[in-house]
C-alpha cells in the first residue's frame, strides 16, 4: 500500500501541474463555462493547489526517506485535498457545471478523483500513524 500512495502522490503533483499549465495557456479545453464569474472562481485554485503539490511533494519525499514527518505531510495533503474537493464539488453542483458536456465530465473526474486521493492518503496515515511515526520498530 506504501508504494500506492507513493504513486498517488506522484500522480497528484502530475496532474496539478498538468493542469494548471492547461488553464494557463489554453483554458478552452478545460473550461466547462465561459463567464466571468466561473473564471474568476477559477483562477482563485492556483494558491491551493500550489499548498496541496507541495505537501505532496514533502510527503512523497518523507515518506521514501521514512523519515517521521510523512505522517504530517500526508495528513496535510489529504486534508488540503478534502478542502479543494469541498469548494469544487460545492460550486460545480450549484451552477451545474457536472451537466455541461466534455468539460462537466472532466470536471465531474478531477472533483471525483481528488475526493479519492484524500480519503486514500488520509486513511493510509491514520491507519499507520504509528509505523509511519516509529519507521524502524
Amino acid at each position: 500500500m506504501r508504494r500506492a500512495v507513493q504513486w498517488l502522490l506522484v500522480g497528484a503533483i502530475v496532474l496539478d501541474v498538468a493542469y494548471w499549465s492547461v488553464w494557463f495557456t489554453d483554458r478552452d479545453v478545460l473550461a466547462s463555462e465561459h463567464r466571468s464569474a466561473y473564471y474568476e472562481f477559477e483562477n482563485a485554485f492556483p494558491l491551493a493547489d500550489l499548498w496541496l503539490g507541495v505537501a505532496c511533494l514533502l510527503a512523497l519525499v518523507a515518506l521514501r526517506a521514512g523519515r517521521p514527518v510523512a505522517l504530517f505531510w500526508l495528513i496535510a495533503a489529504g486534508s488540503s485535498g478534502l478542502y479543494l474537493f469541498g469548494m469544487d464539488f460545492l460550486y460545480d453542483l450549484e451552477h451545474g457545471i457536472f451537466a455541461k458536456g466534455g468539460g462537466g465530465v472532466a470536471e465531474a473526474c478531477i472533483v471525483a478523483v481528488t475526493l479519492v486521493f484524500s480519503l486514500v492518503v488520509l486513511r493510509f496515515a491514520w491507519t499507520r500513524r504509528e509505523e509511519l511515526l516509529h519507521p524502524l520498530t
